[in-house]
């Protein structure tokens, strides 16, 4: 009969750390196998090294190579799918004699670990026992001190191999995280913390629990000193730092896109994790998901923009991140004009503000039906709440007249219902009857609704200020899919003008 596999998980090196049951499955073992590199000195058997009887069969697998580079046909990959073959190969041998293996493997075996490799090379052909292991995770968390999340909080596992823009963008969209894999990926490591804005809160652990264990702030480490065996951590912000201890806080204007969650950029996710407090209007509010429980939300109605803004200022002076909520992007026809024009003030002159960009509604809209700004276009709100319709409608006529695609914004409300038979009966007098008009109302959102009418079936009635008007050029076309959609899309090449 065949022998059995253990994957023992020994804890992140201290000794002590190992579980009972770790301990009896390499008791129980006829053969004890770890990696190590080409020095022969294994980590894992060191932890284990009071387990190991004269009597077992120790099975050393050898990594040909670590960081350098080799002439491998297959490259650095290459060698190494080789090196798991050989290695689950002589494991197979032992375990077709009968006898028992136990693969050790520093902190979890299903972790980031190496015998993961002989797992999945293995565990469909004999029975397997993997045992689990106190991560480095858990022990870094431990040895710091500080709880690495709490409430409705995530945790984001990152190996610091991967590129910088990737690390920045995942650090900035998590509320914890641990990076994994440092030492040569330090300075790419910080750098990231430092773009995602999340440097001051890093902590920094070596070795945990092993001798040489070092930790501390991640902004103070010499990253010529970072060995492999160390990780970045972001511990819970719940409670970490009292806003009011701060010198100064920041205004940060997040553009939540048209509909909430899913639509968020993991630089405006990370804003709003990172704020005390999220200001806006009622309704964009509530399309952001609960991600920190002691956060504070203040809202308010859509017509007090300038109020907001100055609210949100003044709490910045005071100390606080501040998130001011916006829909769509908050430069469109949004919250970042009222910010940035009361931040204005010399009053304000220190407050920090930025504005963080988001998936506009024409984008959305457009997306939605297929096309219908792939060529130039102009952006026009109908509201005539801030500027006189005689203006909007000198403006549709210009627009219209260089042929411009139209993405038509607040087309119209319960207390304005002309504008949009207005706008419609304006442009008739300039573009075909024909003419493509995308109607997307709610897009992204429950009650999503994109159709493809023509500018002279536009029907007034159903346009709403949840409905976004695309009005297409003398170059959109409207096609009817095989799966029942109409699709509008703008070449991008113009033609040419006919010769004299």
């Amino acid at each position: 009969m065949s022998g059995k596999l253990y994957g023992v998980g020994l804890g992140p090196g201290d000794p002590n750390l190992m579980t009972l049951r770790a301990a009896q499955a390499i008791a129980e073992a006829d053969v004890v196998a770890y990696h190590s590199a080409r020095h022969g000195r294994s980590i894992a058997r060191s932890i284990a090294a009071e387990h190991i009887r004269e009597d077992h069969v120790e099975e050393r697998l050898m990594y040909p190579l670590t960081v350098e580079t080799t002439d491998h046909p297959g490259g650095y990959r290459g060698a190494l799918d080789d090196f798991y073959e050989e290695a689950s190969a002589l494991l197979a041998a032992h375990l077709d004699a009968g006898r028992t293996v136990a693969v050790l493997a520093e902190g979890d075996p299903l972790f980031y670990g190496s015998y993961q490799h002989m797992h999945k090379r293995l565990a469909h052909r004999y029975e397997t026992e993997v045992i689990p292991g106190v991560t480095s995770v858990s022990a870094a968390a431990a040895r710091l001190g500080e709880p690495l999340c709490e409430a409705e909080e995530v945790l984001t596992i990152i190996p610091g191999t991967l590129p910088e823009d990737e690390l920045t963008a995942r650090l900035a969209a998590t509320d914890s995280a641990v990076v994994m894999k440092l030492g040569r990926t330090f300075p790419t490591v910080r750098r990231a913390l430092e773009r995602a804005g999340r440097i001051d809160d890093a902590r920094y652990v070596e070795r945990a629990t092993m001798a040489g264990e070092r930790t501390g702030a991640l902004a103070d480490i010499d990253p010529d000193s970072v060995p492999y065996f160390s990780v970045a951590v972001l511990p819970s912000r719940i409670d970490a730092v009292a806003p009011e201890s701060r010198e100064r806080g920041e205004v940060v204007v997040v553009g939540t896109g048209p509909a909430g969650a899913p639509w968020l950029t993991p630089e405006s996710r990370g804003a709003l994790v990172n704020a005390d407090d999220l200001v806006g209007y009622t309704t964009y509010l509530d399309r952001v998901p609960v991600l920190r429980a002691d956060q504070r939300r203040h809202g308010s109605d859509n017509k007090v923009e300038s109020e907001r803004a100055e609210f949100a200022l003044d709490l910045a002076r005071r100390g606080r991140r501040v998130a001011v909520v916006s829909g769509g992007d908050p430069g469109v026809f949004a919250m970042a004009t009222a910010v940035l024009e009361v931040a204005s003030e010399p009053r304000y002159a220190d407050v920090p503000v930025r504005v963080l960009p988001g998936v506009t509604a024409a984008n959305a809209a457009a997306a939605a039906a297929g096309a219908p700004l792939g060529h130039d276009y102009a952006t026009i709100s109908l509201s005539d709440r801030l500027k006189p319709w005689e203006v909007i409608a000198e403006r549709l006529r210009a627009a219209a007249s260089a042929d411009l695609v139209l993405a038509l914004y607040n087309p119209g409300s319960r207390s304005r219902t002309h504008q949009v038979a207005a706008a419609r009966d304006l442009l008739l007098d300039l573009r075909s009857p024909e003419t493509p008009v995308v109607v997307a109302r709610d897009v992204g959102g429950p009650e999503q609704s994109v159709r493809v009418v023509t500018l002279k079936t536009l029907e007034p009635s159903e346009v709403d200020m949840r409905t976004l008007l695309l009005i297409g050029s003398s170059q959109t076309r409207a096609v009817d899919r095989g799966d029942g959609r109409t699709i509008a899309w703008t070449p991008r090449r113009y033609p040419e003008p006919a010769q004299g």
